[in-house]
């Protein structure tokens, strides 16, 4: 449940969850849901309930055994933030980040109603960054949702980007990823979709990674833009001021209703 990372911007991953169910627009070819069900077909334990949320608890101190520091995408198969992963747990996952401090921990979500919820009651060190995804302007109001979460570094995944987003609201994110979607049904994405974006963060002196073209042969369409890579990285500036609220009063959380009831 941990491996090396193909993924650019980060180096390994970690998933404590796997399953996860559609939200929004850009979960429709889920690469993961796609993952998840041939790792059912061949046999994996890991994946006997398929792409249903399953609570992988034998590894949730994992990182605490790599010694090497690495740079950490949690939850690659899943959504720590879905609502069928328990409060507790969430609170387990972070007390591993936290106390595996020689890492760089990736979060990644688009259950920001969550997030934000429960942000006040979790540890956020300078090793556990969070991020939103969005595919479209329709969803910019994750992004509203992320500032309020005092982490070291606050970033946006806009993969699959599928239209343009104006004036993209970049007023306290640290990071911003862009990507097409890849695989036998990727959408396109359009190169004026993605140099707006690139000219906004210029604007606001935010660092910007493009991650890929996409589409069915990604590797074919590369990851150049303007004849050149770009793999900017953020620099962590601790946030929390306070300690987090006391932990028992979110376990009393009811864990269906913490956000927006999904479908």
């Amino acid at each position: 449940m941990a491996q090396q990372s193909s993924i650019e911007w980060t180096e390994s991953t970690w998933n404590p969850v796997t399953g996860c169910s559609k939200i929004s627009p850009g979960c429709k070819n889920c690469y993961a849901e796609r993952m998840a069900k041939r790792l059912k077909a061949m046999g994996s334990s890991r994946y006997q309930n398929g792409f249903k949320v399953t609570l992988q608890e034998d590894i949730v101190e994992l990182p605490l055994e790599w010694k090497q520091p690495r740079i950490i995408f949690v939850n690659s198969m899943s959504d720590l933030f879905h609502k069928d992963v328990p409060c507790d747990f969430i609170v387990e996952v972070f007390d591993t980040m936290k106390r595996a401090h020689w890492h760089t921990f990736q979060i990644l979500t688009k259950r920001s109603e969550r997030l934000v919820r429960m942000a006040p009651y979790l540890p956020w060190p300078e090793n556990v960054w969070i991020g939103v995804s969005v595919e479209s302007q329709k969803y910019t109001n994750r992004i509203h949702d992320l500032v309020k979460v005092p982490a070291a570094v606050r970033f946006l995944s806009l993969e699959p980007l599928l239209g343009p987003i104006s004036k993209l609201p970049l007023r306290g994110i640290d990071w911003v990823i862009v990507g097409g979607e890849s695989g036998p049904r990727a959408r396109p994405m359009d190169r004026k979709w993605v140099t707006q974006i690139k000219r906004r963060c210029r604007e606001m002196e935010v660092p910007f990674f493009f991650k890929q073209w996409g589409g069915f042969k990604k590797k074919a369409a590369g990851r150049e833009l303007s004849g050149r890579t770009f793999d900017e990285m953020p620099i962590p500036q601790l946030r929390q001021k306070n300690v987090p609220l006391p932990i028992e009063n979110i376990l009393s959380f009811p864990n269906v209703v913490v956000g927006n009831p999904e479908p």
